[in-house]
């Protein structure tokens, strides 16, 4: 293995059609119009010298070492801002210009540290390369007068320093955070010889910089540098993975120094993220070795019984021996399992397989279900298949972009940095939220509408743009007469025209002016190509289902379906929620969506997996706990997910766990479900095995083993162990081989395995014998269903209502440095930006409490208490109050109540009747967090933790 160098061909591609051919160094070389000389020289395989230019920004022409010489031109143009023209005549190596360049570089030089044989980026550093390309052999002007050699170095960011000493001045790091990231932070300041790069006055730490990494990525000496690479030099190899954080599955070359990880770079040809990247899966990575990583199995008789650390064989065979106790004295049905979506592809589909072939139930589930099941309802209802319509990229075509229920440039911050740039590019947006996102006004981005919606009005909402669509005749009536069933569709278009969903009628529900909401509606209708994104802000509430299939009516009755820059698009939370409900996660649906009442669906899993299934579906995670609690469901094997912090009403979760006899944690750290848990499985992280991702645009990508698994076995190996120990035989070698059985026995999967996915670098499913290469754009010409389904979507109130007891409603949301419940990011420097949860209060509600900024306040529900500090704010309206969830100490699911999607059961998290009052003291559960905390401490000690 050896370090993976991509070609930087200095500017990026032309997208024009028309080829241009040009004669370079006596050459001839064919390319698209409007390429620069410099990536036209490149494709040749000429290297053109260069400091300012790299292919991930626009041309700037500054460096002066890029100059060419060209056939009837005067002077020396520089070939990175120069356009190639059909049969022009280049010559990148002269005397002349090797003189020139030797004296730019002179330049350069004099007033930089010759310290190469102690920097940290010796041997990848651009200005050291270049002064070798160019002949520099000596330096005519001397270090006196003035210079920037003694110029401070910055280093209050954790993750890497600013040393302006080493500063060229080429701005590649402030037009990456332009062009690239779209946040706008660093400028340079001065002029002339006091021109400096600047993080807007301050240091980085305290400016705008979003740390993604974009400027380190694009500096080409040692001025911004990773101090992981400072700390440990120059990696010597490098392994292509995919992070395992958010669902847009960012390709990263994991850089190291034998097994141990010294930088993770955006791969250029991640197909998710084109070689860009968020300050999670850029540098927050050291959760994987972590001192608190669990690495050695753990059993105990009863959950008040101290952990006894035991062997793996020993552990396996005490789970085994417990769950056929448990069914052989409560009966087949009382066990059952969760399966991750932080896991692979492979190992999700081998627990389902577990719980099925092994349990001889369907009593399995799926965190995905609590944050995105109703969009898999909602869009196989409607379109007849349960995923999004696009890929990424399809954004860069759209005209509107209607994003609703979702905080992309916190949540899913790499997909944000392209929205961003076409919404730079003239895009228009319609942002709907009870909060003030960033999107709606952000560095040279402004929302056209905000459409601040109250919580649990969101059915209500779709419903009024759809009716100004259908009656202010902006229907696509020839797209829904070819591409809808007309009986449905003269059904909905009824029931949508009538005067109850105008937004006259609506407003006191949503409390959006009438005004705004028939001009975004117009918009979205007459703007071009519209696309809607949302996320959990859409689906986590009591209607979530239906407002999934009112957004797919309003797509279909305006046309926007089956082409790029348009379509639905969920924004996944997790990095693999997409796969773990591809992979059969629900007790109702085998792998590939369907139901396993099927017989012939069931049939074919029978023939593979030697065994007879049942036909009917199992329970889901709340039905579960219920029976738990009834005394009839006693045993659960939970790989990878912390019910007790992540799912709603945690007073029943935890009831529900303490009830049963056999509770199976496998994790990398002991986390809140484990208090629960009496045996103890060490997980593995993305770093320490193979297998693959799916992301929220279909996208499966590989994830590969850059170290050995630290506690010995990688999940999907755990898993395996289990299964043999129960009686049920597996015999995987490898994760390839368990994708081959999926494509065997998936329709949607049946061209995937892993030689194809190294091939094409990816796939999006559906990827068959129609679609050998895969399938980025859903829907083309025809739906998966036939023809399109509008579905009637009647707006039902929930029942979780403000009252005179509980008057505010709280919501809750991330935030761009933390993920999930924090069980990772927690353990990285991202506590420097978000080291609690705060409750966001506006100042109305917060003076009638009297509450002041930094308070501890008691947010009460009607199902507990919790205690944390306030944040007085208007980015959140009068009557509404928003946490994040990031924190066990913040114990925000407390609050939360069982009321649930209608059609799946997933969770109303974003809607909760609440009072807040001031408070001196914290609640019960954050105690408990305490002691959980010390048990770690006390357990994770040098014997078993990796410092």
């Amino acid at each position: 293995m050896s370090l993976i160098h991509e070609t930087d061909f200095g500017t990026p591609p032309s997208p024009s059609a028309e080829l241009i051919t040009l004669e370079i160094d006596g050459m001839n070389v064919t390319v698209p119009a409007g390429t620069s000389v410099m990536r036209a020289a490149a494709e040749l395989g000429t290297k053109v010298p260069k400091l300012c230019a790299t292919d991930s920004l626009e041309p700037f022409g500054s460096c002066r070492l890029c100059l060419v010489e060209i056939d009837g031109r005067r002077g020396t143009p520089a070939s990175c801002t120069t356009p190639v023209e059909a049969g022009m005549k280049v010559k990148t190596q002269t005397d002349r210009l090797a003189k020139l360049r030797r004296g730019v570089m002179e330049l350069y030089i004099s007033d930089h540290p010759l310290d190469c044989l102690t920097c940290a980026a010796n041997g990848d550093c651009e200005l050291q390369d270049m002064a070798g390309v160019v002949g520099l052999r000596e330096v005519r002007y001397g270090y006196e007068g003035h210079n920037h050699l003694d110029a401070g170095k910055d280093e209050s960011n954790p993750y890497f320093t600013f040393d302006a000493s080493k500063c060229i001045v080429c701005s590649r790091c402030v037009r990456a955070c332009e062009e690239v990231q779209g946040t706008f932070a660093l400028t340079i300041d001065g002029r002339g010889f006091a021109s400096a790069v600047s993080a807007g006055g301050t240091d980085f730490l305290n400016s705008e910089c979003v740390s993604c990494g974009a400027c380190v990525q694009a500096c080409p000496t040692a001025t911004l540098m990773e101090k992981s690479v400072i700390d440990a030099g120059q990696a010597e190899h490098s392994i292509i993975t995919t992070c395992a954080y958010c669902g847009v599955g960012c390709g990263f070359k994991a850089e190291m120094r034998g097994t141990e990880v010294v930088r993770m770079v955006p791969w250029k040809d991640g197909k998710a993220n084109h070689g860009h990247s968020c300050v999670k899966g850029r540098f927050a990575w050291g959760y994987a070795t972590h001192k608190e990583r669990m690495l050695k199995p753990m059993i105990r008789s009863k959950i008040s019984d101290p952990w006894r650390e035991v062997s793996w064989e020993e552990a396996i065979g005490y789970a085994a021996s417990e769950f056929k106790r448990i069914q052989a004295t409560y009966g087949q049905n009382s066990i059952g399992g969760i399966t991750s979506s932080r896991c692979t592809n492979e190992e999700t589909y081998l627990v389902q397989k577990l719980v099925r072939a092994g349990f001889g139930n369907n009593n399995v589930d799926t965190c995905a279900r609590v944050c995105h099941s109703p969009t898999g309802y909602g869009l196989s209802t409607t379109f007849g298949t349960s995923a999004g319509t696009q890929d990424f990229d399809s954004v860069m075509q759209a005209d509107v972009m209607l994003v609703i229920g979702a905080n992309p440039t916190d949540a899913h911050p790499v997909f944000a940095s392209r929205m961003k740039k076409r919404l730079r590019e003239g895009a228009r947006l319609i942002v709907a939220d009870p909060r003030r996102i960033d999107l709606v006004r952000t560095p040279h981005v402004e929302a056209d509408f905000h459409l601040q919606i109250r919580p649990g009005s969101n059915v209500a909402l779709i419903n009024a743009l759809a009716h100004v669509v259908v009656t202010e005749g902006l229907v696509a009536e020839a797209f829904v007469a070819e591409r809808c069933e007309p009986m449905e569709t003269a059904r909905w278009r009824a029931f949508i025209a009538d005067p109850r969903h105008s937004p006259e009628a609506v407003e006191a529900i949503t409390g959006v002016p009438a005004a705004e909401l028939r001009a975004a509606a117009r918009l979205y209708a007459t703007g071009g190509n519209a696309a809607i994104y949302y996320g959990l802000g859409v689906t986590e509430h009591s209607q979530g289902s239906t407002m999934v299939m009112g957004m797919a009516n309003l797509a279909m009755i305006t046309g926007n379906i089956g082409r790029e820059g348009v379509g639905i698009n969920p924004l996944r939370g997790q990095n693999n929620v997409q796969g773990a409900c591809d992979m059969g996660s629900f007790p109702h649906e085998l792998p590939g969506y369907r139901h396993v009442s099927n017989d012939a669906v069931r049939e074919s899993f029978e023939e593979v997996w030697n065994v007879t299934l049942k036909g009917d579906p199992g329970l889901r995670i709340p039905n579960m706990l219920d029976a738990a609690v009834d005394g009839t469901f006693k045993g659960i094997y939970i790989q990878g997910e912390d019910i007790a912090q992540s799912d709603p009403d945690i007073t029943h979760v935890t009831a529900g766990l303490a009830a049963m006899e056999c509770v199976v944690v496998q994790d990398i750290f002991l986390n809140e479900t484990a208090s629960f848990a009496h045996v103890f499985l060490p997980g593995s992280s993305f770093l320490e095995k193979d297998g693959t991702f799916t992301n929220a645009e279909r996208r499966i990508s590989m994830v590969r083993q850059a170290m050995p698994p630290m506690a010995r076995y990688a999940d999907w190996q755990a898993t395996m162990l289990l299964s043999n120990a129960l009686g049920y035989p597996m015999d995987y070698k490898h994760p390839s081989e368990i994708m081959d059985e999926i494509a065997r026995l998936t329709p949607t999967f049946a061209g995937v395995s892993y030689q194809r996915i190294e091939e094409l670098g990816s796939i999006q499913w559906p990827c068959n014998d129609a679609a050998p290469d895969g399938t980025p754009t859903m829907h083309i010409g025809h739906f998966v269903r036939g023809k399109g389904k509008f579905a009637i979507t009647e707006f039902v109130p929930t029942e979780e209502r403000s009252t005179a007891r509980y008057p505010l409603i709280l919501t809750t949301g991330r935030i761009l440095s933390q993920y999930n419940v924090g069980a990772q990011t927690r353990r990285t420097e991202n506590v420097v930006w978000h080291e609690e949860d705060l409750l966001e209060i506006h100042p109305f509600d917060a003076e009638y409490r009297g509450i002041v900024e930094g308070d501890w306040v008691a947010v009460t529900s009607r199902a507990g208490e919790t205690s944390l500090r306030a944040k007085i704010t208007d980015r959140v309206q009068a009557g509404v109050v928003y946490t994040t969830f990031h924190n066990p100490e913040t114990a925000a699911n407390v609050v939360t109540t069982d009321f649930s999607d209608w059609a799946t059961n997933c969770p109303e998290y974003k809607v909760t009747a609440v009072q807040v009052r001031l408070t001196n003291q914290r609640s019960g559960w954050q105690d408990r967090y305490a002691a959980l905390r010390d048990e770690t401490t006390r357990i994770a000690g040098p014997a078993t933790a990796a410092e």
